[in-house]
């Protein structure tokens, strides 16, 4: 039997065990995202706003992305042991730094002239934050959920090493006992669940973003090839 059979054979013999392994492996995910977002949406929107303490942003947010998150595990056994809680916080770490930055820059880049003009007619601070910045922050904020998310999804594998069983690392780190065509078969399906992690955010991100900036979006964007395709001819 070649070896692409054999993986076949593991999908159809272990479809349960996977299934449940996918399940586990998103809801660690989503719980770790949803704790980011709780934390960095906020503090990025708060920092947008008050045009203040970008370093909170981009400074500590890049800090936090060049911690390894393998290194984040160690040091957490350390603190919290073994289990959920040491990989729950090491994924939320992972997923901060883009949530927050992207969030920041989003709001901070909100047209002056806009929000001039919203405290002209009287809005208060909360009005202009939830009227005008957020929805004109909708696509770049998004943006950084739906990247941190698949970055999550795409990592929380690693919740095997950190003692808390019941995720696609379960398989992939024991080749001794699912072989290395059960190994495979489990890379396979996070690949293809990061995937379709990223459509699915990829279609929210463009529903929750008002139709006039998808279509200011694609107005420049037609814009822009039309201008290429110009110059390639001069």
């Amino acid at each position: 039997m070649g070896f692409w059979d054999q993986v076949g054979h593991f999908y159809v013999d272990h479809y349960q065990l996977l299934v449940h392994e996918v399940g586990s492996q998103v809801l660690l995910s989503l719980a770790a995202v949803a704790a980011a977002i709780v934390i960095a949406l906020p503090a990025g929107v708060l920092t947008g706003h008050l045009h203040r303490w970008s370093f909170l942003a981009i400074s500590g947010g890049n800090a936090l992305r060049a911690l390894p998150t393998l290194a984040i595990i160690a040091v957490g056994i350390g603190i919290y042991g073994l289990g959920f809680v040491n990989i729950w916080v090491a994924m939320i770490i992972l997923a901060i730094p883009l949530i927050l930055t992207n969030t920041y820059t989003a709001v901070d880049g909100v047209d002056p002239d806009l929000v001039e003009a919203a405290r002209g007619t009287g809005m208060s601070t909360r009005q202009i934050i939830w009227r005008v910045e957020l929805p004109n922050s909708v696509p770049l904020i998004m943006a950084g959920i739906r990247t941190a998310t698949v970055y999550v999804i795409a990592t929380a594998y690693l919740a095997a090493f950190a003692g808390s069983p019941g995720t696609l690392g379960d398989i992939i780190g024991n080749q001794g006992s699912y072989t290395l065509a059960g190994v495979m078969a489990a890379a396979i399906v996070a690949v293809v669940l990061a995937f379709a992690a990223e459509l699915l955010l990829g279609l929210a991100q463009r529903m929750l973003t008002p139709r006039g900036l998808r279509l200011t979006a694609a107005g420049t964007a037609g814009q822009s090839s039309r201008r290429i395709f110009r110059l390639s001819f001069e």
